[in-house]
């Protein structure tokens, strides 16, 4: 397994280098290189999933020195929760680039070349043990996406590359501000420069500076996840984006905010991420996410708004059970954060498969399409239960351990976050039946179901959904490890209190505790 990180990072760009070698002409061997290089970037990252030790911390670590003068380094590592990222990255980006077999007919070779660029980098930001380089990585996604929309999105592209650029621009530079600040502090104690991840953790930062990095920190995910009042770019770059930057926009980079909390903003400044201040303020914002991104969603007339807008309320779930500081928090968080992207990406491959059929998003032209569409009207269902947490699928177990650790934290955390699902089935369940059932109009009558490609699109994502919602035990268990770590860092003695069990279960008193 020498070297596995590296093999799985730069798959992509190996099945870039062959594809600028294919005349733009011949856009058949064009489609295939693309798809043949996401497939193979998913099927090196598999052994990771048998070679991986759940009791074990990072794994599989690379380390080269490249730019001493600095103390920056090509420094690759997973753990637990990184892992987990790394296979949904592989997955969606072999499926997004599946889905776009007949939706893209204009500068093919430049639409998958920049989705094979961004492939890497997204990898690079789940594998980074060094924040120099994991910065590099962070910046390497925006300028692909930022094509991706400009070029192949909708009528209003320019205006929502633009908007997503500098509202991810600005959050960049603050997030490099703060790394810059742990840098120089490392350097002040102890004479060596370092932007390795494990030397910051070591490194002493006073109260009144972890306070202003925390922010810096904070700005700079919270942007990315988006947080509200930070969302705005977020529906006019779903909106705008062909379907597959949607899928990826969703299901992986508004993952990179989140993991940006759970791997410097917590472990890296523990005093300020624990001060009730700071707890009261992220979990406000948190929760008027939820509850204002369901009801916006209530209001939307566009099928594809209507989805952008329930992942400000999904994702403000995973923020709440990220600063709620408990395993069943942290953990359901990083679940949930993968179980979005896999229902969400479902309900984006929906609407560009009604969309590449009736070139309309507008919700009031359908109706009925479940008796001409029966296959995909399954598949949309299935995804809308995932999305809205129905047992037993996978939403319902990050939905419930989330719930139990805001509920294990505050009582009114919990009552909102209950208000927030039952808002998100009344969305969803509404959409489907507005779309879905009822007659067909005559406009929809000669529309096709699923062919065989797009159901290999929806297949693996269906399993997912299932066998996450059936049997959740395997992922808990590689979360076990990092969740522990992190609200150890957080809350040192937390373990010594309450033995580390599965997230689903109260936490018990150990034995020299127990009374």
């Amino acid at each position: 397994m020498d070297h596995i990180l590296s093999i799985v990072l730069f798959t992509p760009l190996l099945g870039l280098a062959v594809l600028l070698f294919i005349p733009s002409s011949n856009t058949a061997a064009i489609r295939w290189c693309a798809n043949a290089a996401a497939f193979a970037g998913f099927a090196v990252s598999l052994p990771l999933v048998f070679a991986f030790d759940p009791a074990l911390d990072f794994q599989f670590v690379e380390r080269l020195s490249w730019i001493p003068s600095i103390g920056a380094s090509y420094h690759l590592g997973i753990d637990g929760f990184s892992l987990l990222l790394v296979l949904l990255t592989t997955l969606l980006g072999f499926l997004a680039i599946l889905s776009s077999w007949t939706a893209i007919r204009e500068r093919e070779k430049e639409y998958y070349a920049y989705f094979l660029v961004q492939q890497t980098g997204m990898l690079g930001v789940f594998m980074a043990r060094d924040a120099f380089l994991f910065f590099l990585f962070w910046e390497m996604v925006l300028i692909p996406m930022y094509f991706i929309i400009a070029i192949w999105g909708g009528p209003r592209r320019s205006y929502a590359a633009i908007k997503f650029v500098i509202y991810t621009l600005v959050g960049s530079v603050l997030m490099f501000l703060g790394i810059l600040a742990l840098y120089w502090q490392h350097f002040s104690e102890f004479q060596t420069y370092s932007f390795a991840i494990e030397d910051l953790m070591r490194t002493q930062v006073p109260a009144s500076m972890q306070w202003w990095v925390f922010w810096a920190f904070f700005l700079g995910f919270a942007v990315k996840v988006p947080m509200w009042p930070f969302h705005t770019w977020l529906p006019d770059a779903h909106v705008e984006a062909p379907t597959a930057g949607s899928v990826i926009l969703a299901s992986i980079l508004l993952k990179m905010g989140t993991y940006g909390f759970l791997r410097f903003s917590l472990p890296l400044l523990p005093d300020s991420a624990k001060d009730p201040q700071v707890i009261q303020i992220v979990a406000g914002l948190s929760i008027i996410a939820i509850i204002y991104g369901a009801l916006a969603s209530l209001m939307q007339k566009d099928w594809k708004k209507l989805v952008a807008y329930s992942s400000v309320s999904h994702l403000g779930f995973c923020t709440l059970g990220i600063f709620a500081l408990n395993p069943a928090g942290i953990a359901g968080s990083i679940l949930q954060q993968i179980n979005h992207g896999i229902s969400t990406g479902m309900l984006f491959l929906v609407v560009g498969i009604v969309y590449e059929r009736r070139h309309t998003r507008e919700i009031a032209a359908f109706g009925g399409l479940y008796k001409i569409m029966p296959v995909f009207g399954i598949a949309f269902l299935i995804a809308t239960l995932s999305s809205m947490g129905m047992p037993p699928l996978n939403g319902f177990i990050g939905e419930i351990t989330i719930l139990k650790g805001a509920y294990q934290t505050s009582l009114a955390w919990a009552v909102w976050c209950a208000i927030g699902i039952a808002l998100g089935a009344a969305y969803l369940l509404w959409l489907y039946q507005r779309t879905m059932l009822g007659d067909v109009k005559e406009t929809n009558s000669g529309l096709t179901d699923l062919n065989a490609r797009e159901i290999a699109v929806f297949a693996p994502l269906v399993v997912l959904v299932f066998l996450i919602g059936l049997y959740p035990k395997p992922f808990f268990r590689v979360l076990e490890r990092p969740t522990a770590h992190i609200v150890e860092r957080v809350r040192p003695g937390y373990h010594a209190e309450h033995r580390l069990v599965n997230p689903l279960e109260a936490p018990r008193p150990t034995a020299g505790l127990e009374r």
